[in-house]
Formats: structure tokens, sequence, C-alpha cells
């Protein structure tokens, strides 16, 4: 059976934040008590371990970062913790709450062949305030995968396609 972690939050900001330079993370000292550090969002922040319990990590707080549940399920579990700070300053965004849209972003490239802004500019889209009331009207019309209360980058980019055929016809 597994242990419950003993290790709080505010133990965990207070360690790490006084040791690591908060440059490239998604999140500033201030705010890294309630938001994740991977993803910058403002959500109910995990435990998680650097080298995870099952592979002999320890409930300390240099074992520990924040995380929100969707990050916490992504996170490298491997015995070098030098990974995990790796991965976490992969993905560092200096905005909060645009991690999942550049993540969409991302993955429009991925299915599509072009980069996202490609198309913008192809099509000359340049009304920001007119894309953004399209994004939220198909935002609407989408739904999230089984057990997962967010929607993933593959919806994000197939909203991101549904815009600009809505432009382009």
């Amino acid at each position: 059976m597994r242990r419950s972690i003993k290790t709080n939050n505010q133990e965990i900001v207070d360690y790490w934040f006084s040791r690591v330079d908060e440059c490239g993370l998604s999140v500033d000292a201030a705010e890294a008590h309630e938001r994740c550090w991977r993803c910058g969002y403002e959500a109910p922040l995990e435990r998680c371990h650097i080298i995870p319990d099952s592979l002999g990590g320890e409930d300390t707080p240099s074992n520990l970062v924040l995380l929100c549940h969707r990050c916490h399920l992504e996170n490298p579990n491997v015995t070098d913790p030098e990974i995990m700070w790796d991965w976490i300053r992969a993905y560092g965004t200096s905005f909060y709450d645009a991690f999942w849209m550049l993540q969409g972003i991302k993955e429009y490239q991925i299915i599509y062949g072009r980069s996202f802004e490609e198309e913008l500019k192809e099509q000359k889209i340049d009304d920001e305030e007119r894309f953004k009331r399209l994004f939220q009207e198909e935002i609407k019309k989408t739904t999230f995968h089984y057990g997962h209360p967010y929607l993933n980058s593959a919806t994000i980019a197939g909203v991101m396609r549904i815009i600009l055929k809505k432009y382009a016809g």
C-alpha cells in the first residue's frame, strides 16, 4: 500500500524557490503554491515525486514539485532528478493560462503539416476579435475526452481548423 505524502505544499515551495531560478518556468515564486509549475494554470496542485516513490524516491521537499493533475499524469517517471527539471523548463511559457493553447498550435502543425500562423497569413486573417469570438463559439460545441475534465491539444487544433474552414467558406 502506498503511504501518504507528509511534506506539505508550502514546504515544497519554500525549498525549491530558495534554490532554483524561476526564469524559464511557467510560474513565479509568488504564485508557486497555486499554479502548476509546468503549465502555469491556476488549479488544485498535486505533490509530484521527482524520483517516483515506486523507484525509491523520498517524501522530502527536495524530491517533490507541484503540478496540476493533468501535468502530473504526463511527468517523467525516471530516477534522474535532472530530467524532471528539464521537462518542466522545456514547457515554460511567460504568459499564464497560455500553455495549452500553445500545445494546440503545435498539435495543429503536426496534424496539418503547416503552422497555424502560416494558415492565418495565407487566408489573410488578421481580425483577432472575430477569431476569438469564433473560437469561443466552436469550443462550446466540443466535449471533454472520457475521464479528462479539460480539452486536449488535438481538440484545440481541430477547433482552429474549423475556424479556418469557416473563414475560407
